[in-house]
């Protein structure tokens, strides 16, 4: 009989494990893969944007859905809390540009094993290569390796994104099956499909202005990098943008990225310098200019949409040739097709209704002593180390409530 049995092996789950061992509770951990926090071993493409320093309130901005509802965790356990613990723990951590907080290693291997091995010194029983199969009240937890009995479990299995790590929404099913609402599942954070990816070749954008279009209407804008790789659009400005997107397809709306190559130049600018590059390259051709001011993966595409041959000599180039030039470059409009699945996608958007968790304890409404903490909830932050700074704030608050 363990006093607490928390389910997922994750950055909630270790964090909820150790604190309520911390306070001298019997706890167990269970986790179906062969060690804890796969996922959080990858995350931030390997180096762990562990949280970030932003005050309160523009922190919780970023906390696209469930800002509310996470304030007072968040108000107990916030972003110093987290770097002091960190630290603590014997992880060194730098901040970055944005307020972005990651190991000084550089490693998020370092954040991983330095809460496992936190945990382990709290006494948490740590069982890998147990999946949990059930969960019935009183509380019964069944597995592949046997019951466990307890008065008090913590869900903190995650969301569905990065499932070969393990996180397959196993959670969903206990919190439904025990009479939760689940709130409808979507990938969030995530890259999104264009047609003819293959003609911008790996093209990297940096400082470039991003706006996205929902039906004609700009709804929300970015400055910052666009990546175009081998199956998709990606990068930091179309990730955050993300979420908005893929509501969007799910109402079946237009979705158009725009993105502005030359957003330093103002339209005037733009013109002279245009100008003053045709004035310099007599005798050239449209395709000349276009190599002088953008990169070579876009011309096709700006050939087309400004309807101008990419071999009409420069000598013919008429004004109006020119303000069309000057649309499209600060204007390029990508049709958005779709969203990648839930494989690609750095978070899981929706989940258990936070109308039935108390957001002052983490315990379920319907069901007493049952907990949730991190992803399974329907919380999902923008990306800049928040997502998971939900996670640690939610998982304290939950382990300290018994």
């Amino acid at each position: 009989m363990f006093d607490i049995i928390v389910v997922g092996g994750g950055v909630a789950g270790l964090m909820a494990a150790g604190t309520a061992a911390e306070r001298g509770l019997r706890v167990v951990l269970l986790e179906k893969m062969e060690k804890p926090a796969r996922k959080l071993r990858i995350t931030g493409k390997g180096r762990c944007n562990v949280t970030n320093t932003r005050p309160q309130k523009e922190f919780l901005e970023k906390v696209e859905q469930g800002a509310d509802f996470v304030r007072f965790a968040f108000e107990q356990f916030d972003n110093r809390a987290t770097i002091n613990f960190f630290e603590k723990i014997g992880v060194p951590l730098i901040e970055e540009r944005g307020g972005r907080v990651f190991p000084a290693s550089g490693r998020a291997v370092d954040i991983a094993e330095a809460l496992v091995n936190w945990c382990k010194r709290q006494g948490v029983d740590i069982r890998c290569n147990t999946k949990v199969i059930g969960i019935e009240g009183d509380f019964v937890v069944k597995s592949n390796r046997g019951e466990f009995r307890t008065k008090k479990v913590i869900i903190t299995t995650g969301g569905v994104s990065y499932p070969l790590t393990g996180s397959t929404g196993d959670g969903y099913d206990f919190a439904y099956e025990l009479g939760h609402e689940i709130v409808p599942l979507r990938p969030s954070l995530v890259p999104l499909q264009i047609d003819d990816i293959a003609d911008y070749k790996k093209l990297q954008l940096r400082n470039v202005g991003v706006k996205l279009l929902i039906n004609n209407i700009v709804s929300d804008e970015k400055f910052g990098d666009v990546d175009f790789t081998d199956v998709a659009l990606s990068g930091a400005t179309i990730i955050q943008l993300s979420r908005r997107v893929v509501d969007a397809i799910d109402f079946k709306k237009g979705v158009i990225i725009e993105i502005d190559l030359k957003p330093a130049l103002s339209i005037e600018k733009l013109r002279g310098r245009i100008e003053r590059e045709i004035e310099s390259l007599r005798g050239a051709t449209f395709k000349v200019l276009l190599q002088k001011l953008t990169p070579s993966s876009l011309h096709k595409k700006i050939s087309r949409d400004t309807k101008i041959n990419i071999n009409k000599p420069l000598g013919m180039f008429t004004e109006n040739d020119t303000l069309t030039l000057i649309g499209v470059l600060k204007g390029l409009r990508f049709e958005v097709k779709d969203y990648r699945p839930y494989a690609e996608a750095i978070i899981t958007a929706g989940g258990v209704s936070l109308d039935e968790i108390d957001e002052r304890t983490m315990e379920s409404k319907k069901v007493k002593g049952l907990y949730f903490a991190g992803e399974v909830m329907d919380v999902d932050c923008a990306t800049g180390g928040y997502n998971i700074q939900m996670a640690l704030s939610t998982a304290v608050l939950a382990a300290k409530n018994f």
